[in-house]
């Protein structure tokens, strides 16, 4: 496949959760979306509401730029995702199923639950110039990140987190994710939170180096083990931060329409 045809499916693929946005409409507390005349009628319908004015289109549409805005973060983080998993499959040569990871926990009721991160690289998987690219940043991710010198000879690989920036301070998350880094070592995996952008709070990044996760940030200089475009570029030989400077001007277009559909 040709360069600008692989950037094509890229660009579909990062941007298509983004464009499910454009038909965001709150829901105001009940089971679908509300049109504005819909939440007009329900908020007349309660004299407080009415008496305040709270029916005003002026509030309708701050509700559905507020939830809006939040589903924007949200559709770029699941394109992001999507967009980084195909990337690993095309230069690593990697299957669908070797590029995911997952594992089993008993839930409550004796249910079994699969709770999984986005991505896996294993060593195993990989042809031998891949691989040892991968093994030798691997065991430098081990020293950065405080991980023994006998556990890191026995790692596996790494399974990756990828978010778009991370700024919220969701303790459930947090938790979740800190849960998941022990269920990777516990496979023999070094579990890695791999950002596209510098946002994250640093109370966040420090529990999470805590936890012993590797950091990744959207950087664009730095070294293969706290920059994500640097491994992207040495480790993997793919230029992720080309890839988004070449068609930012395509990007920031497919942005602005869902914005102004969402304010509107």
């Amino acid at each position: 496949m040709s360069q600008s045809n692989t950037d094509e499916e890229y660009i579909r693929i990062i941007t298509s959760p983004l464009l499910s946005c454009i038909n965001y409409r709150p829901r105001f507390g009940t089971g679908a979306g509300l049109t504005l005349s819909e939440f007009q009628r329900l908020y007349q319908a309660d004299p407080f509401y009415f008496w305040f004015g709270l029916d005003s289109p002026l509030m309708y549409t701050a509700h559905k730029a507020a939830g809006g805005m939040t589903s924007v973060y949200r559709q770029i983080g699941i394109g992001c995702q999507r967009l980084i998993q195909r990337i690993l499959m095309d230069t690593l040569g990697l299957t669908t199923e070797q590029s995911i990871w997952s594992y089993q926990i008993q839930g409550t009721g004796n249910k079994i639950r699969t709770l999984s991160l986005d991505c896996r690289i294993s060593i195993a998987d990989l042809q031998l110039e891949n691989g040892s690219l991968v093994e030798s940043w691997l065991q430098e991710a081990c020293r950065i990140t405080g991980v023994s010198v006998e556990v890191s000879r026995i790692l596996k690989g790494a399974v990756l987190e990828v978010r778009q920036g991370y700024k919220s301070k969701d303790s459930k998350r947090q938790n979740a994710d800190i849960a998941n880094a022990a269920a990777a070592y516990s496979e023999a995996y070094l579990p890695v939170l791999l950002l596209l952008s510098t946002q994250i709070d640093l109370d966040v990044a420090d529990r999470y180096r805590n936890a012993r996760w590797l950091i990744l940030y959207g950087t664009i200089t730095g070294s293969t083990t706290d920059s994500t475009y640097e491994f992207f570029r040495q480790v993997l030989n793919y230029d992720l931060a080309d890839f988004f400077q070449r068609h930012s001007t395509r990007l920031k277009q497919e942005l602005e329409a869902v914005l102004i559909a969402l304010l509107q």
